[in-house]
């Protein structure tokens, strides 16, 4: 179910969502891409107050909610600069795992936001010495996203990676987080591009199944 934003004429409206004229975006490639949902964040990201930012990411806290049950094991990342920040759900979690690059590939390990090292491109990540888990429940990050589960991230396929890897062995639920305006109508897609479970924002919820 996916469940519309606000109108864009609202005053109280999160972020606005690519406009039907906007769709002419969606065949470009993906560094374009990039290049254009990264703006996007930025400049609504630098048009919030510290006030109104935190009460949104409460709130894409509160919409997430209902999906926190069931699992074993939750991930989630240390957000940088127009990033939406996932502490307000970290909160909800208990103890919980961050992504730690490795040969190539992400691990988790169980570690507390404060306790974490910069790793590559200054990155906060866990020390290799924290405890190594396999989560079932991941907060993905994302540049853009589309209601299919469509995820555009950075380039380095890291999640598409990890998400193939631990679909292998069993159930994992992926939770793209998003503000508004990174929600695209479509996006193109590789085959070796892993899908979201769900896709969360400020305003609304996305099953993507």
């Amino acid at each position: 179910m996916v469940v519309p934003p606000t109108s864009p004429t609202d005053p109280e409206t999160p972020g606005r969502a690519p406009a039907a004229d906007d769709n002419r975006v969606m065949n470009d490639d993906k560094p374009s891409l990039r290049r254009l949902f990264r703006a996007r964040r930025r400049d609504f990201v630098a048009s919030l107050s510290a006030d109104r930012r935190a009460g949104l990411e409460h709130d894409l806290a509160a919409v997430v909610t209902p999906l926190l049950k069931g699992y074993r094991v939750a991930a989630t990342y240390a957000a940088q600069g127009p990033e939406i920040d996932p502490r307000a759900i970290g909160a909800l979690l208990g103890p919980h795992a961050f992504p730690r690059i490795c040969d190539g590939q992400l691990f988790f390990h169980i570690a507390a936001l404060p306790d974490l090292v910069a790793g590559p491109g200054t990155i906060p990540e866990p020390s290799e010495t924290a405890p190594l888990v396999t989560p079932d429940l991941l907060l993905v990050p994302l540049v853009a996203a589309a209601p299919d589960g469509s995820r555009l991230g950075q380039g380095g396929g890291y999640y598409d990676g990890v998400l193939k890897s631990l679909r292998a062995r069993g159930p994992v639920v992926a939770i793209g987080l998003a503000w508004d305006v990174q929600i695209a109508e479509s996006l193109p897609l590789d085959p070796w591009d892993e899908r979201l479970d769900h896709i969360a924002t400020p305003s609304h919820l996305v099953d993507c199944a």
